[in-house]
């Protein structure tokens, strides 16, 4: 069976089921040709399409979505919006590079910002901080690098123990943590469809019009989507892993699916038992662990467990989910998940992105590790400068370069054993 080219999800995400249905859904039904293609409309891809609408004005620039606004990877993460670079093992030589890297992260973060109150958007963004919180040895040892990181870039952060951590939040389930400034919050479905409605009018966007292939021409690309086509001289892939189902990138990416839950409104009584913080999210020391987050409007969300490139039974996922939210809030023990969804992430093996010129006249920007939201959006700007002949900072030398992947049957059985280690050892933390 051939692989698809694009994620089709088994329910709707959580986020955009809170949000009014929208009535300016377009999908391609025709033959377009245009000066450049951008595949994808999430973060990445309307960076990349507002950027390449400035530096080339006179392009006719097309977006195509396998979905629609808010049912992609976009809206389906949790909406942290971090604004620094972690590196658990940095030291003092990598320091200049961390700080250019957090300067440019600042920059997008910053440009981020400026459109949400140019457009007014509606996302409940909320420069909050955000808690790493650790339960057991493993996660403190993370903690402990983490704190060694913050130290080394002379970043700001509080040091909390279980009463503080119980204090602000209202769970006692771990041991130590830290609070750092460095985080915004927000509604992502949102903020994406806010973003994607805010473009020139110029950029034409069409949804539901997933790239079944991507063609080589004489002088450009060509795109097939279910009931239309496109024909351009560059194209842009902002689809994150799926790029390599298209071709582009297989021996350094892969699909990993993440699941997320979110409660109704809480009551007042619940909310008053959740710490003395209206609005809060919490990081896991260990990349396998899990997720919470208090909401704007009074909702409790929980991200956690992983699949490797197939969606698993969201009801099932949904009862794993409460167990963990249970877990560190026993109040809500009579609270059930309101919405419970997937969302497919492009990994890499090294956590560093696939990003410059993949073909002559195709761009790519993929592997977000989990961090797309203003990563996307600072690497599709660049993008864009960077294929109009523009000079860019070096994204490889500074965020690094995808490292190759063994193939398949090897790359699963080693995403199993590595990640059934991993889970073994950071188990206090799941």
């Amino acid at each position: 069976m051939a692989q698809l080219t694009y994620p089709q999800y088994e329910r709707q995400c959580g986020w955009n089921a809170l949000l009014p249905p929208r009535d300016d859904v377009r999908s391609l039904t025709t033959d377009v040709e245009c000066d450049v293609v951008i595949i994808g409309a999430g973060y990445t891809g309307i960076a990349a399409a507002r950027r390449w609408a400035e530096v080339a004005p006179d392009d006719e620039i097309v977006i195509i979505d396998s979905s629609q606004l808010g049912e992609g990877s976009s809206g389906r993460n949790s909406g942290f919006l971090l604004d620094v670079v972690f590196a658990s093992d940095a030291d003092s030589a990598q320091l200049p590079r961390l700080m250019e890297c957090n300067q440019l992260i600042g920059m997008a973060m910053k440009d981020l910002c400026d459109s949400v109150h140019d457009a007014a958007i509606d996302c409940d963004l909320e420069r909050t901080g955000t808690y790493r919180a650790a339960a057991g040895n493993a996660g403190l040892q993370a903690l402990r690098r983490y704190r060694e990181f913050l130290q080394l870039a002379d970043l700001p952060y509080e040091e909390l123990d279980r009463q503080a951590l119980q204090e602000k939040l209202g769970t006692a389930f771990y041991k130590e943590g830290i609070y750092s400034p460095h985080c915004s919050m927000v509604q992502p479905a949102a903020l994406i469809r806010g973003l994607a409605a805010a473009l020139p009018t110029s950029i034409a966007l069409f949804e539901d019009s997933p790239a079944l292939s991507l063609d080589r021409t004489i002088d450009g690309w060509k795109i097939r989507t279910p009931n239309g086509s496109l024909t351009s001289r560059k194209a842009i892939l902002a689809n994150n892993a799926f790029s390599k189902n298209l071709g582009i990138g297989g021996s350094r990416l892969t699909v990993i699916y993440t699941y997320a839950g979110i409660t109704e409104v809480l009551s007042d009584k619940l909310l008053e038992s959740l710490g003395s913080e209206n609005q809060w999210g919490i990081l896991p020391t260990h990349r396998l662990g899990s997720t919470f987050r208090r909401t704007h409007d009074g909702r409790l969300l929980v991200r956690s467990h992983y699949g490797y490139e197939r969606e698993s039974d969201n009801a099932k996922i949904g009862e794993i989910l409460l167990q963990r939210l249970r877990a560190r809030f026993p109040q809500l023990k009579q609270i059930e998940l309101q919405s419970v969804w997937s969302g497919a992430t492009g990994l890499t093996f090294n956590g560093a992105p696939l990003w410059g010129e993949a073909k002559p006249g195709l761009w790519i920007s993929s592997g977000c590790n989990g961090g797309g939201v203003i990563k996307g959006t600072l690497f599709g700007s660049l993008l864009a400068e960077r294929a109009n002949g523009r000079d860019t900072p070096d994204v490889n030398a500074l965020f690094g370069a995808a490292s190759w992947m063994p193939p398949e049957p090897l790359r699963k059985i080693g995403f199993k054993i590595v990640s059934g280690i991993e889970k073994y050892q950071g188990r206090a933390e799941i």
